[in-house]
This record gives structure tokens, sequence and C-alpha cells, in this order.
């Protein structure tokens, strides 16, 4: 009688579904495919039936006609998994398949990385050259995570790649985070992610919940839950154990013993003489020893001992913890094996399920479990000194397992250490975390109690932890807490630099770091709070501090300074830390305090001479990774608020490629996608903006860095026409751009820019003054490069209000009267920005916006189309002008001026895809009964034209739709219509999804336009 069916049972379905997921791969459409279950269910059984038929680990017989599997197996450390250790065995596999120097080649920049992960790779740098060291900082982890990607991608090309990786209720959040990479990125290759993981063990609280929560958002991910088998099922799998079907009354038995859980039916069919329910176990418990009681006592021995180890152990290390000869080894083994409780997998012995292990490992004694354990660490002390392979984290574990925490202590902060040096963050973050709750029982062993290495805080000079460590316990929790905030941790990494502050004294060295550390994790958190913090730092450091913590302190204040809109006090402290910065010898800061300086100075007095600094800020930065990147950052930025948009395009992307190149496009590469997104919307490129917008929120990044490109995507939606899906990426992120808002100045006015153009893009006019009137409140805060564009939404704004827009009740008449007289703060707002070279711009349209008078409205709006003929312009800029020019001419009975203004308003809007102006235009000439030249592709509409097109759209409508329709041209939302027409909102709703159905629209403002009508623009 077999322990498992030589054929799998009813998984037929499982199979071909996997097959259909892999055929995609294989043309290029990446697949993260997630299977579920609870224990015992068939997950593993049902990978390693399809792994057979696709393909082979490493070396496939025929490459042309299989796919190359690799498999990583979570392993369970308790709480503190060893980082990365599922990815470094697939990764394993694949480099002996491929070689190491061709691995190194392919992964390029990210060589050191992925050196770091896989040290043994260390002499094998490819075409003869060293392999650098890695570098530090967040980025690694994003360098390491780059390199994977580009392995994966660039083998798969030869053929399909599958990656397993098998027990995710296990895994490590390092491998975590890597996989939530890789399912984004991979979006060019040929390979697929096959996951598993056990569902009862994923429970509330646990890491995997927010991930599995992910993957259920993403299109390219499948997830299947494996049912248990039916009664007929379990019949067909316990023939196929016996070699012959049960009667139906032992059937009855064996399909409500084992819930039609597979496993379950293999181990009861298993049991010899199990013929009746009264000779089965009584327990699950009992079910899952029945096998292992039935051995011998030196294979159960055994058994306990590798049960200690994982769920596998290779051969050459139980070698090293068995106490006994080969012979008796080979012999219990043998006997385990044969008795169906282990298998043999290459090198390592592993249980046959993970459910057997567990039961195994809760049989085992308190004193004997130690003993193992303390095997476990010793065998993996030795094999760590004499090979090249990280294990820390394993000697950790197993001291710990040992109760010796004098032997545990040192090697969970090495752990953190290798950890860190594989850019783990997350797990360094808890091996710190873990060697803190150590610290005081080893330094009461050591040395008598005392807590830190010395007076000065520093490196221990009388033994106890802080020597074992060989730092502080202030700076330990100064680490971890920068581990936790480079892992993106930020509310525990904040938890543990407060908890270390309040240990710390004032005049600990390590007091202004942690305040500084503290100072930068709230503002990459989009935060208030960091400013005090800033300065408690610098009035701790005093004059004689280290001067290189002062620079750093001092440029730290200078950018929060900026950000916040402190113009004057960030120009100041940005020039003092690059004083201090030239005098000691350190470009980097220099560079960055030079950087900030002339931002400073740009938006304060002199935005030309500023880009002269800027420049010599790049020189400053040459070699310096992280400099380089804030020059491209803040000079992109710069170039594109004064107009020079190719410019800012190329600076962003030069920036982009670094980014990418080193691993950081989660972060600083995700604020320069979104500086080349502004220019090239800027220009009218609406396609490659939102394609860098869409590359750039699938790579997931932080929050913050979110923000930007939220706020572009709801621009450029209203303005090529789609005000729903501008109104929904507003509405849906209003909050977090509101929290970022809070503590920064750009944030606040481009969003409150975007905010009041929706607005009135809808007709709420008071809506557009609540997002419109905080710009007058700024008081010197304001930035000219972005208070002119938000100034100019005030100004319609304003003018709408006095248009005689109809008041709801007594609150709203007074918001608009407030509206209505805010011309002359306003102005005085506009003087302040007259250093700025587009000022006379964004004047020229204010002007033309808020001249009441209509004879002198048409000469106001030629003077706009003037000024927005300026290159430096926004490309929207000239259709609209000229459109508002059409319109105060027919104001003006200049019916063939209005014509001509409104055709090039047309064919502008047309050729740069401003679809609110082109709507506009259409509805204009409609109304007035002028006949536009078509300007071809179908897209632009003659008058005649728009007739026909509008009278075939609309007859379908009822009268009450035409209505509603009418309305929707206007700009109203389904609240105003039922306002309106006497209805309410709902009904308004309902009459909407009408109209869209019969005019095949899938927007409002298309099925305006296809109406021959127009949406109101936003103006």
């Amino acid at each position: 009688m077999t322990t498992s069916a030589s054929a799998m049972i009813g998984r037929d379905a499982e199979l071909a579904w996997l097959d259909g997921l892999l055929g995609e791969a294989e043309a290029g459409m990446p697949r993260t495919v997630v299977v579920g279950g609870e224990a015992g269910i068939g997950k593993s059984r049902l990978i390693r039936e399809f792994a057979a038929r696709v393909g082979s680990v490493a070396g496939a017989a025929d490459p042309a006609t299989s796919a190359r599997v690799i498999v990583g197996q979570c392993v369970d450390l308790g709480t503190v998994a060893a980082p990365y250790a599922p990815i470094k065995a697939a990764l394993r596999s694949l480099v002996a398949d491929i070689g190491a120097e061709r691995a190194l080649d392919t992964v390029g920049p990210g060589r050191a990385a992925f050196v770091a992960l896989l040290p043994e790779l260390a002499e094998s740098g490819g075409a003869g050259e060293p392999v650098p060291a890695v570098a530090g900082g967040p980025g690694a982890s994003g360098q390491l995570h780059e390199a994977v990607a580009v392995l994966l991608e660039t083998v798969s090309r030869e053929r399909p790649v599958v990656l397993v990786v098998e027990d995710l209720h296990w895994i490590d959040p390092a491998s975590l985070g890597l996989l939530r990479f890789l399912v984004r990125a991979l979006t060019a290759s040929r390979v697929m992610l096959l996951l598993s993981y056990r569902s009862e063990d994923v429970t509330r609280g646990h890491p995997l919940r927010p991930f599995l929560a992910e993957l259920e958002r993403d299109r390219w991910v499948d997830r299947r839950e494996l049912s248990r088998l039916s009664r007929d099922e379990v019949r067909e799998l316990a023939a196929s154990l016996a070699g012959s079907s049960p009667d139906e009354g032992l059937l009855d038995t064996l399909f409500r013993r084992s819930d039609g859980v597979p496993f379950f039916v293999e181990e009861v069919v298993g049991l010899d003489g199990c013929t009746d329910e009264g000779q089965l176990p009584d327990t699950l418990r009992d079910l899952l020893l029945a096998r292992y009681e039935r051995l011998s006592d030196e294979a159960q021995q055994l058994l306990r001992l590798i049960a200690t180890g994982g769920v596998r152990v290779g051969h050459p290390l139980l070698t090293r913890v068995f106490r006994g000869g080969d012979d008796e080894l080979d012999e219990a083994a043998r006997e385990a094996v044969l008795g169906g409780v282990l298998v043999v997998d290459g090198e390592d012995y592993g249980f046959r399920h993970a459910l057997v292990r567990e039961a195994i490992l809760a049989d085992i004694l308190p004193g004997e479990r130690a003993r193992f354990h303390a095997r476990y660490a010793e065998a993996y002390e030795a094999l760590a000194a004499a090979g090249s392979r990280r294990l820390a984290a394993e000697i950790s574990y197993h001291w710990l397992g040992a109760n010796d925490a004098m032997r545990a202590f040192p090697a969970t902060v090495q752990a953190m250490r290798e950890a860190r040096a594989a850019s783990a963050f997350a797990s360094a973050a808890q091996l710190g975390e873990r060697a803190l709750a150590l610290w005081d029982v080893v330094d009461g062993a050591t040395s008598g109690g005392a807590t830190s290495g010395g007076p000065d805080g520093e490196r221990g000079a009388g033994g106890g932890a802080a020597e074992i460590a060989g730092m502080s316990r202030t700076e330990l929790m100064g680490r971890t807490a920068s581990h936790h905030r480079n892992a993106g941790e930020n509310d525990r990494s904040l938890a543990v630099i407060k908890a270390a502050l309040a240990e710390c004294p004032r005049d600990d060295p390590n007091y202004p770091r942690l305040l500084r550390d503290r100072a930068l994790t709230l503002g990459s958190d989009g935060r208030p709070g960091s400013i005090p913090l800033l300065l408690e730092a610098l009035e701790v450091l005093g004059p004689d501090g280290p001067a290189e913590l002062r620079a750093s302190v001092r440029t730290s204040l200078a950018g929060r300074y900026m950000i916040d809109g402190q113009l004057p006090e960030a120009a100041e402290m940005a020039q003092s830390a690059l004083e201090l910065a030239e005098s000691i010898g350190a470009p980097r800061l220099a560079s960055v305090a030079l950087n900030i300086a002339a931002v400073s100075r740009a938006h304060l007095e002199d935005p030309l001479g500023a880009a002269e600094q800027l420049e010599r800020a790049k020189q400053l930065a040459e070699g310096d990774g992280s400099a380089l990147l804030r020059y491209w950052v803040n000079a992109s930025d710069l170039y594109n608020l004064l107009g020079d948009y190719e410019l800012a395009i190329e600076l962003a992307e030069e920036g982009l490629a670094r980014a990418r190149a080193t691993g950081l496009e989660r972060s600083s590469g995700v604020i320069l996608a979104s500086n080349a997104v502004d220019p090239l919307f800027a220009l009218g490129r609406w396609q490659r903006g939102l394609e860098l917008i869409e590359r750039a929120l699938a790579l997931d990044p932080p929050e913050p860095f979110k923000i930007y490109l939220w706020r572009a995507e709801a621009w450029a939606e209203l303005w090529r026409g789609d005000l729903a899906s501008a109104d929904h990426v507003l509405r849906t992120n209003r909050a977090a751009m509101n929290a970022v808002g809070e503590v920064e100045l750009q944030t606040r006015q481009s969003v409150g820019r975007v905010a009041t153009e929706i607005a009135l893009a809808h007709g709420d006019v008071v809506t557009a003054w609540r997002e419109a009137a905080p710009l007058l409140d700024e008081h010197e805060g304001a930035i000219a490069g972005y208070g002119l564009p938000y100034a100019w939404a005030l100004a319609r704004t304003i003018a709408a209000a006095r248009s005689g827009h109809a008041a709801a009740n007594a609150d709203e008449a007074e918001l608009l009267a407030a509206a209505s007289a805010a011309e002359p703060r306003l102005r005085a707002l506009l003087a302040r920005f007259a250093h700025w070279p587009l000022h006379p711009l964004w004047v020229a349209l204010i002007d033309a916006e808020l001249e009441s008078d209509r004879e002198h409205a048409v000469e106001a709006w030629r003077r706009a189309v003037d000024a927005v003929d300026d290159p430096r312009a926004l490309r929207l800029l000239g259709p609209y002008a000229r459109l508002r020019l059409g319109e105060a001419e027919l104001e003006a009975g200049e019916r063939q001026a209005a014509k001509a203004s409104l055709q090039l308003a047309h064919d502008e809007a047309e050729r740069s895809g401003i679809g609110a102006v082109l709507a506009s235009v259409v509805r204009v000439a409609s109304a007035a009964g002028l006949v536009l030249e078509g300007a071809g592709a179908g897209r632009a509409i003659g008058v005649t034209d728009a007739v026909d097109a509008a009278a075939d759209a609309t007859a379908e409508l009822t009268a009450r739709e035409r209505q509603v329709l009418a309305l929707i041209a206007e700009g109203l939302s389904n609240r105003q219509i039922g306002e309106r027409l006497f209805i309410s909102g709902k009904t308004a709703s309902v009459h909407v999804s009408a109209i869209l159905r019969k005019l095949g629209a899938a927007t409002r403002t298309e099925a305006v336009y296809r109406a021959g009508l127009a949406a109101t623009p936003p103006t």
C-alpha cells in the first residue's frame, strides 16, 4: 500500500487553470497565481504535479518546449524568519543553471546588491571584474528588487520562468517586499509567479493579509482556494492507495473522518488494518502521529531532531547534529522514509507533510527541545565560520530555542547586520528589536547591570551588552528605528525613536542624531513636527558639536523650511549649512545645501540667477548619487515652473534613469517621474505623461510620493475632457493630499488649484471659492511658480461669482459675496509675484478673466492671446484664450472675428488633445450658428455635421433626458440637475446613466460631445 496516490485526484480543473495561465505568460502576459487552502488540502502536490508537466528545475531536457521552474520554500523560524530565505533558494538554482558570470552580467547595476544577497558569488565578478560593494541606504533594497526583476525578465526571453514560493504564511518581510515588487514590475516578461499559503494560518494581523488584499485588486493576479474532495473523489483516492475501492460503509467512515482532505485520506488509508471506524485514531493529533509512533525509538528520536531543525534538513547538517554514527543515522532515516513520515529530496530530508512535523514538534519535551536547538546553533556556527553564507539568523533562532540568551544576543546583532547588508531592512528591524529585548538579560549577566558602554554612551569600556554588540543601547535603538524607516514602517520607527529619546540623556552624543532621525521620518511620511525637532537638535549640538552632524541638521532644517514655504529662513539656513559643509570638506552636504539655497532664492527674488547656482550644486554632487538626485529633482521642477519644458523633461528623465539604476525608482524616481509628467502635460504630450504615472503608481511607492502623481493625473483628465475621471481621482485621494498639504506648501497650492478648476468645470462656484480662497491666506508663503497658475483659477472663480451665480442659502450667498469682492487681495498677491519671469503672461490672462466691460473684454482677451503665444505658456492656454476671445467677440457683435478665433481654438485644441476646450468650442459655435471647418480624422465637427450628428445621437432620448443632457452640458452635478428639475439626485443619476447608454458614451463629457453640445469649460 502506497503513502500517496500515484495520480492526483480531483484537481484536473486546477491543473488546466494553471496550464492556461502559463500559456498567457508564455505569450508575454506575466501572471501571478496564488493557491490557498487549509493544511493537507494538496497545495504542494498540485504545484509539484504542475511543475513536472511544464518543465524541470535547472536544466530542462527540451528548452524549446518546457518552462524553467525555480522553487523557494519559506522557512519556519518563528516570528523573525531568515531574510530572503525562499528567494535565495530559488535564485541559487537559477544561477546554478545559467552560470554565475552570466547572472552577474545580466543584473548589471544591481550586481552589488545581488552579491550581497548571494555572497558566494563575490568571487564571480564576470569578465574578470571585481564585484563592487553594496550601496547603503533605502535604495539598496530597491536596487536588489530591480536586479532580481531584470534577471527573471531577461532569462524568460529564452523560455518561460515559473518562480514558485511555497508556504507564504512563514514568509519573511524582505521576501514579501520583493514579491510585491515583482508582481508590479514584471510587466514585460514571460514570468509566472506561483505562490501558496495555508489559509487558516493567515489570521488577523498576519503580515500576509494586506499583501493578499492588494493582489485582489491586480488584474494580472489569479487566486484560488483549493476545495475538499467530494465523496466520489475520496473513493477514487482510496482505491488508488489501497488497490481496490472501499465498501460503502468504510467509505462513509473515511469520508466523515477525513472531511475530504486528501492528506487525511492518505493517512487513514495508510494505516494497516483500518477496515472500520473503531480502528481509526480518535483525534487528528493521533492520526498525524500514528505512523511516527509505529517506528523504533531511534527513528522517533531522529524525527524529533529533524522537526526541531525545520520542515526539511540537509543531510550534511543532520550529520553535525545527530549524536551517533553514520550507519545509525542512515538506518533511522531509512526506517522513517519507508514508514511514510520522511521523504528524500536531493540531499534534504523533509516531512511528508508540515502537519506531521508540527505534531512531532509538539511532542518534544522541553529539555530535549533545548538540547536539539543548541546542537543546531553550534552546527550553524561551524558552517558560518567555514563558508561564505550568512547564517546568523538561524544561529540566533536556535540559541533562543536553547534558552541561551548570552549566545543568542551576539548572533542576533550579527543577524541584524547581515540583514542590513542584504537590504532586508524589515528583517533587520525585527532582529534589532529582538536584540533590544535581550539587552538587559545579557547586560545584567556580564557587567552587573550597566546599560551603556561608558559615560559618553558610546562603545563599552567595561564589558556588558554594549561591548558585545559593539554599540550602546541607544545606538542600537537608533539603528533599529532607521531600519524600520528604510523598510517603510514609519510608525514603528517613530515609536522606537521616541523610546530611545526617553532613555537617552540630553548630553548623550546620540541625542541630536535621534532628534534628526525623528524629524526625517516625520518628513518622509508627510507629517508635521520636523522643524521644532531640528531646531532642538541644533540647540543641543551648539557651536561645538560634531561639525558634519551640525551641517547635516542645518541642511535638513533648510529643506523643511523650503517645503513649508518659509523661504527667507530656508535660504539663510541653507547658506550657513553650505559654508559649514565647505569648511569641513563635505561636498555632498554642500551640494544639497546650495541646491536648497538656490531654489529658495529663485522663488524669493532671482529665478534666473538660481539656475546658475543649481549647476554649481550639480558639480559639487558629482560622484554622490543622493546629492545628484536632489539636483535633478529640484532643477527639473524649477525649469518646469519657468516654462522651459523640454529642459525640465530632459533633466527629470535623466534623473529617473539614474534612480532606476541605483534602486531608488520607488522613492526619488517617483518624484522625478512626476517632475517629467508636469512638463509633458504642459506640452500636450498626454499619453507619455499618463504612461509614466501608471508605471510609477504600479511600483507602489510610499503614499506621500503618490500625491504628485494623483494631482497630475486629475489635472490631465480634466483638460483632456474627462471630468468624471478627474473628479474621481481627486475625491478618492483627497484625504491623503490634504494630509501632505499640511506640511508641504507646494502640495497645498498645486492640489488647491486642481480642485478649484474641477469645481469650476462642475459649475460649482461656491466649492471653487472654498478651494481657491486659501491662496489669499498664504501671506508671504505663496510661491510664485505655483501661485500664479493658482491665482488664475482664483480669478476665474471671482469672475464666476460676479456673473450672478445663484446661491442656495444664506451661507452660500455670503461666500459668493466674499468671492466677488476678492479682487483687491488677488491684485496684492500678484504684485508679490512680479519678479517671476512668467508673471506678465499670467497677469494678462487674469486681467482678461476679471474684465467685466463688454467693449474692453475683447481687447483684454486679445492681449491674453498675444501673451500665451509665448513658448513658455502651457499649450492649453492658447486654445483656451482663443475660445474666450471668441466668446467676447460674439458678445461684442463681431461674428466674423469670433468665427476666426473659435476656428483657431478648435484646431489647436484638437491637435493638442485638449478635449475640455474642444467641447466648449463646439458648444459656443453651435449656439451662435457659426460654421467651423472640420480638422480631420472625424474628430473635428463643423456645425452642419454637428447638427446631423446631434440629431442622430439624440433621436432615442426622451424629452426629460434631453433636458438632463442640456444641464450636463452646463457642467451640473446630479444633485444640481435634480434641484433644477425638481427631481431627486438619484432620479437624475438614473437619467444620466440612460443617456450614456443610448449615446454609447463612457463619460458625461463624451455624451455631450456626441450630442453636438459641449460641457461648460473649466472656466
